[in-house]
């Protein structure tokens, strides 16, 4: 039996500027950008592997979610504790260089870890956490 993951979920509070995040700063083609009422969810993925996702989703747009929970969401998004990311880079100095190029906001510069990963930590424009790691 084989099983890939094929989309995750990232929560965004403004389209245009994730796009200018993912698209325009990371590299990533866009393969999906489908609005409902005044939501918008975007599909987006590395040009090299078509078969790997992320789906840009607004928050709390589950039906199931309460006004109470959206209010908890919106507060740790706020404060970057809600979702994450990990992303996979064979040259980290030269992305993480693009990133802090586009003013996005720098948690952790690139380090190498006493573990063994060399890595660095930014935010996309909704507050996600997003590490990147140099490939060995």
């Amino acid at each position: 039996m084989t099983i890939t993951i094929y989309s995750s979920f990232l929560p965004h509070t403004d389209p245009e500027a994730s796009l200018a995040f993912y698209r325009d700063v990371l590299g990533f083609e866009v393969r999906l950008d489908v609005g409902y009422g005044d939501m918008r969810w975007l599909t987006v993925g590395p040009p090299n592997q078509p078969d790997t996702n992320l789906v840009l989703e607004p928050p709390g747009a589950d039906p199931g979610i309460t006004d109470d929970e959206r209010t908890t969401i919106a507060e740790m998004m706020a404060k970057g504790t809600y979702a994450r990311v990990l992303l996979a880079t064979a040259d980290l100095d030269s992305v993480f260089e693009q990133v802090r190029r586009s003013g996005a906001e720098i948690v952790q510069e690139p380090t190498d870890m006493p573990y063994g990963v060399r890595d660095c930590a930014v935010r996309d424009p909704a507050g996600n956490l997003i590490r990147i790691q140099q490939r060995p």
